[in-house]
């Protein structure tokens, strides 16, 4: 199978849900998601800001993170050859360098409409498609190393979006407050990506990729990937109780209750219950992100 991903045909266009599966529109819903936390946690009225909220939103998953997963599978090829072969690229849907054309072409359109929203909508987006190609891209290739690649792509999932769209809702850069959250559910995102490599384990051993579950093993994995989104919660936690934003923090403590029971159950049986866990667990997770972002808009409203 690795051979045929390097034997496809230059000369056949493929066809556009070819196209569509490698942007993998599930993915995009974690950015989008940061990107609507922030646009709540600002504070700021949405009203006259309906159209850039929508193309922030756009930014932020399709071509964006669209970006992302069109350059990683583009370099991963030869891993997925053994992982997922059904992929468009290893599957041949995808044939010649029409892999590499999207990523380089999707990277274009994204920077030209961040630049339309403006100079720090444009850093950011900058920022996290330098992230993106390093991420998967060779010399840097940051997914060699589970610890710094999960960081990566933790930041331009949950940081980036939210802050960005603080400045697109006001005008001024994030206060440490909206910082230390976004950077909070960032770290926390960390656990989340550590979960998402148990599905590639014999793959990335093959093709010499050290995400967590093959540098560390799959049981330690899982307990760091655990241990990481809890830290993460309880600093929330611990800033809303700072911030005398009582409510707010209860409701997220519920819910990491719930996300601690199921965990329970998930380190006993982590190659089998991975996916379980983030069906069902994980948006528990996503669900503090919004409640957090309540509490921000309530300080912002207050004026605190």
């Amino acid at each position: 199978m690795t051979e045929g991903v390097g034997n496809l045909t230059a000369g056949r266009r493929p066809a556009w849900p070819a196209m569509l599966e490698l942007l993998k529109p599930v993915t995009w819903f974690p950015p989008m998601w940061a990107f609507l936390c922030g646009v709540v946690a600002a504070g700021a009225a949405p009203d006259g800001r309906w159209h850039i909220i929508a193309v922030g939103l756009v930014l932020a998953g399709p071509l964006i993170c669209g970006t992302s997963q069109a350059v990683n599978d583009w370099f991963d090829r030869h891993v997925d050859a053994i992982n997922e072969p059904r992929r468009p690229i290893p599957s041949g849907r995808l044939p010649g360098l029409w892999g590499l054309y999207i990523s380089i072409g999707w990277t274009f359109i994204s920077l030209v409409v961040a630049y339309l929203l403006g100079p720090w909508v444009f850093a950011a987006s900058l920022l996290g498609m330098a992230l993106a190609w390093m991420y998967s891209a060779p010399p840097f290739r940051l997914k060699k190393n589970g610890w710094w690649g999960n960081s990566a792509v933790a930041l331009c999932y949950e940081g980036v979006p939210w802050l960005t769209a603080v400045v697109v809702m006001t005008g001024v850069l994030p206060d440490s407050r909206q910082v230390a959250i976004a950077l909070l559910y960032s770290f926390g995102a960390h656990g989340i990506m550590t979960l998402n490599d148990f599905k590639s384990v014999a793959g990335d051993q093959r093709m010499g990729v050290g995400s967590l579950p093959v540098r560390l093993g799959v049981t330690r994995a899982v307990w760091v990937a655990c241990i990481v989104m809890v830290l993460a919660q309880i600093g929330v936690i611990g800033c809303l109780v700072f911030w005398q934003q009582n409510i707010y923090a209860l409701i997220i403590l519920a819910l990491l209750i719930g996300q601690l029971l199921m965990m329970r159950r998930l380190v006993q049986r982590p190659a089998e219950l991975d996916v379980w866990y983030n069906a069902l667990g994980v948006p528990l997770y996503v669900l503090g992100m919004i409640v957090s972002a309540l509490a921000l808009r309530n300080l912002q409203v207050a004026g605190l």
